[in-house]
């Protein structure tokens, strides 16, 4: 397992919402922003970080307007292995 993004995605709320909301279904930056209330610039960064490290995907990158986020295989692993560290406490 790959600690070092476990702790990259605890330590970001935003991070950790944004893995669980892509993960029942594929949003855009603007849903994301509607759900969590927070100013666009956030939940772009957000992404682009998570992207960074192949925890979700663009589905349409050559689109510059309405571009629609998933989770990735890896992103569902993270996600699992943060819920078994978190119940066993």
């Amino acid at each position: 397992m790959d600690w070092d993004t476990v702790s990259f995605v605890m330590s970001g709320n935003l991070r950790f919402r944004t893995l669980v909301e892509l993960k029942g279904a594929q949003k855009t930056p603007s849903d994301l922003r509607e759900v969590f209330g927070c100013p666009i610039s956030h939940v772009s960064k957000t992404l682009k970080e998570l992207e960074g490290r192949n925890l979700i995907k663009c589905l349409t990158p050559e689109r510059r307007k309405i571009k629609f986020f998933t989770i990735t295989d890896g992103g569902k692993k993270i996600l699992d292995e943060i819920n078994k560290v978190t119940s066993k406490t």
